[in-house]
């Protein structure tokens, strides 16, 4: 039987009003430091299979401070029929706001098919440091199917619209030597910082895998693959730290943690 589920959560400058956990998407307030509230995404039970449907809301209203991240990895799995699963990130971050989206790998495990979709809606005046990481396959396998799209408005116009595709029945050439040349993790880094209207990020190649792209918004995008998920983290922490800077979002690569898979 397939999962249907939303997780919701409600910042504040005051702390999380809401905080509702759903089916296997457990969530849990713990520590965090200075003014950020911070939540832990726990999985419950084994998801997402076939056929779930599962969300998770975040809305960080005005002057709030939100740090997300959780306590493993998530391993795509297939059903027992053909159907898809899906997950939801649905994210808004309002006035002179922050959000730092940080979870553990997405693993594409061999025969699931997932399709995972990101948005996100900021204010003009709002900050966001978001990390996405794609595992295809656990060790020894091949992927399974996976299908990620991330859309991110500001003040309600389009700031970066990005489709990814990978494993059996993705567009040929996912796996060849222009896109993955072989790797099998790769990952998105995407800071939105108003300050990079007055210090835009310069373009420039970060190692011989990952580069790093100033988008009009003002934002910055590094994309990177790596062999694996432990050397894609440092890469992503390493261009984290190189993005920061006086007035920029305060996010350091010891805040970002280290791979739970």
């Amino acid at each position: 039987m397939s999962v249907h589920a939303t997780a919701r959560i409600v910042a504040t400058p005051a702390g999380l009003p809401v905080l509702e956990s759903d089916g296997p998407l457990a969530l849990r307030r713990t520590r965090a430091a200075g003014a950020y509230s911070r939540v832990t995404v726990v999985g419950a039970m084994t998801a997402p299979l076939g056929g779930d449907r599962l969300a998770i809301e975040a809305d960080v209203r005005e002057g709030a401070r939100l740090t997300v991240d959780s306590a493993a990895a998530t391993v795509a799995l297939p059903g027992r029929g053909a159907d898809e699963a899906r997950y939801d990130v649905r994210l808004t971050v309002g006035p002179d706001a922050e959000l730092r989206w940080l979870p553990e790998q997405l693993v594409s495990a061999h025969g699931s098919l997932l399709r995972m979709r990101t948005t996100v809606e900021l204010a003009d005046t709002a900050r966001l440091v978001l990390r996405e990481e794609q595992v295809l396959g656990r060790h020894g396998e091949a992927p399974g199917t996976l299908a990620t799209r991330l859309t991110v408005r500001r003040a309600g116009r389009a700031l970066l619209d990005q489709e990814l595709s990978y494993g059996p029945g993705a567009p040929g050439g996912w796996d060849g030597p222009a896109v993955l040349a072989g790797h099998r993790a790769v990952g998105q880094l995407l800071v939105v910082d108003p300050a990079f209207d007055d210090e835009p990020a310069e373009p420039r190649a970060l190692g011989a895998t990952a580069a790093l792209t100033p988008l009009a918004g003002p934002a910055a995008l590094v994309t990177a693959v790596a062999p694996d998920a432990l050397r894609l983290r440092r890469l992503l922490d390493e261009a984290l730290a190189a993005l920061a800077g006086p007035g920029r979002v305060a996010v350091t690569a010891t805040a970002v943690g280290a791979p739970g898979a």
